[in-house]
C-alpha cells in the first residue's frame, strides 16, 4: 500500500535525516528491533533504527549488511554510552543471592559473573564508522569529543537523548545534530546523565517545548506516543518528530517474545512501573512477580550493567520457559493502545489517522 505523505509536515528533521514522514521507530536494544522491523519503517517513510547497545562488533556489522539487504533508505544505530560501575565481591553475592530468592519458580541457579559486564564499546562504535551507517544515536551520556570529531568526518549524523534541558544544551554543546527528549511516559531505560533519574521524570508535554526553547537544533518527542493524536500534540509544540517505541514493539517484525507480545495486546490498562531490579538502572516496563518481589530487595541492586549482566541468565531461562513473571517487558505509559499489525499497516495507519485529524482542523 502507497503511502500518501501529502498531509505530513516537512520539518527540520525530515530533511535531516532524508525521510518522507516524521516516524521515528525508538532503537529498543534487546532485540526487539529485527534488520525486518527497521527495513520496513524506513521503506514505509520513517526512520528505522538498530538497538545495538548489547550486540558484539560482528552482530553489528551482520545486522547492518543484513538492514541493507532489505533497504536502501537511511537509518540509524543505537548504542549505549559506558557509565562507571562496581562492586564488591561482598555485593555481587547479596545480588545473586536476591535474584536467586526471587525467582524460584524458574528452578534456575544463578551463577557469579566476571566482567567485562557489556559488549567493548570501542569495538561497537568502529563498526558504525566503518559501515558508515547514516545516522548514529545513543544514549547514557555523551561520546568523547574524539568520537563525535570522528564521525563528523565520516559524514555520520549524531543525536543523542536528554531528559532535561540541561541535558538537551550540553547536548547542543557537544555538536550533536538533533535531540530525542525522552519524557517520563517513555518505556525502556532513563536517559539521564546529568543527576539522579529520579529527579528528570518530565512530562513529555512540558519537556519538548522547554527544550525547544533551549537550543537550535531539531528536536524529536518520545514518550508514550502510540497514534496521531500523539504525533500531532508533539509536532504542534514544536517538536520536528516522534520517536515511537511500544508502539512498534507488537508489530510482525519485532523480535520480542510471543508471551511479552501477547501481553502487551491484551493490556487494557496501564500497568508499568518505574524499577532497576533487571538492570540497575530506572527503567518503565510491564509490573512483574520478579519487579515486585525485588522491592524488598532495592538495596542489593548492584549498579548498571553489572545487575543487568547477572540478571541475564535468568531472563534467557524465563524467555526459554515462556515465563513473563520474570522477563524484563519493557513498554511506555500507553501500552493499552498497542496494536498487532505489520509496520508497514502501523504507519498507514497513522497515516490515515492524521488525515482525519487534520481534515478535522
Amino acid at each position: 500500500m502507497e503511502t500518501n505523505k501529502s498531509f505530513w509536515p516537512h520539518t527540520r528533521i525530515t530533511e535531516l535525516f532524508k525521510i518522507a514522514l516524521p516516524i521515528i521507530q525508538a532503537p529498543m536494544a534487546g532485540g526487539a528491533t529485527t534488520p525486518e522491523l527497521i527495513a520496513a519503517v524506513s521503506n514505509a517513510g520513517g526512520l528505522g533504527s538498530l538497538g545495538a547497545g548489547y550486540m558484539s562488533a560482528d552482530d553489528i556489522y551482520k545486522a547492518i549488511a543484513k538492514i541493507r539487504q532489505l533497504t536502501h533508505k537511511p537509518f540509524s544505530v543505537n548504542l549505549f554510552i559506558p557509565e562507571k560501575h562496581e562492586a564488591t565481591i561482598e555485593q555481587m553475592q547479596r545480588a545473586r543471592e536476591a535474584i536467586q530468592e526471587c525467582c524460584p519458580e524458574l528452578r534456575f541457579e544463578i551463577d557469579n559473573i566476571k566482567p567485562p559486564y557489556a559488549p567493548p564499546f570501542e569495538e561497537q562504535m568502529n563498526a558504525i564508522l566503518e559501515e558508515k551507517t547514516p545516522i548514529f544515536t545513543f544514549t547514557f551520556g555523551i561520546p568523547s569529543q574524539h568520537w563525535i570529531e570522528t564521525f563528523k568526518k565520516k559524514g555520520i549524523l549524531l543525536m543523542g537523548t536528554a531528559t532535561t534541558v540541561e541535558e538537551a544544551k550540553l547536548l547542543e554543546a557537544s555538536g550533536m545534530d538533533a535531540i530525542v527528549a525522552q519524557g517520563r511516559e517513555a518505556g525502556g531505560h532513563r536517559g539521564t546523565f546529568l543527576g539522579k533519574a529520579e529527579d528528570a521524570l518530565i512530562d513529555l508535554a512540558s519537556l519538548v517545548p522547554s527544550i525547544i526553547d533551549s537550543v537550535n537544533i531539531p528536536v524529536i518527542a518520545a514518550g508514550g506516543i502510540m497514534d496521531a493524536k500523539g504525533m500531532l500534540a508533539a509536532i504542534v509544540s514544536g517538536a520536528s518528530a516522534v520517536q515511537m517505541g511500544t508502539a512498534f514493539l507488537t508489530c510482525t517484525e519485532s523480535g520480542i517474545h510471543a508471551n511479552y507480545k501477547s501481553t502487551l495486546l491484551n493490556t487494557t490498562h496501564d500497568n508499568t512501573i518505574l524499577t532497576r531490579a533487571f538492570s540497575g538502572k530506572l527503567a518503565r516496563g510491564i509490573n512483574n512477580t520478579f519487579i515486585s518481589r525485588m522491592q524488598s530487595h532495592e538495596n542489593d541492586i548492584l549498579q548498571y550493567p553489572i545487575q543487568n549482566s547477572l540478571t541475564s541468565a535468568m531472563r534467557k531461562e524465563a524467555a526459554r520457559q515462556s515465563d513473563t513473571d520474570f522477563m524484563s517487558m519493557w513498554a511506555g505509559s500507553f501500552d493499552f493502545l498497542c496494536s498487532n499489525l505489520s509496520a508497514t499497516e502501523f504507519i498507514n495507519k497513522l497515516n490515515h489517522e492524521m488525515l482525519e485529524l487534520t481534515a478535522n482542523l
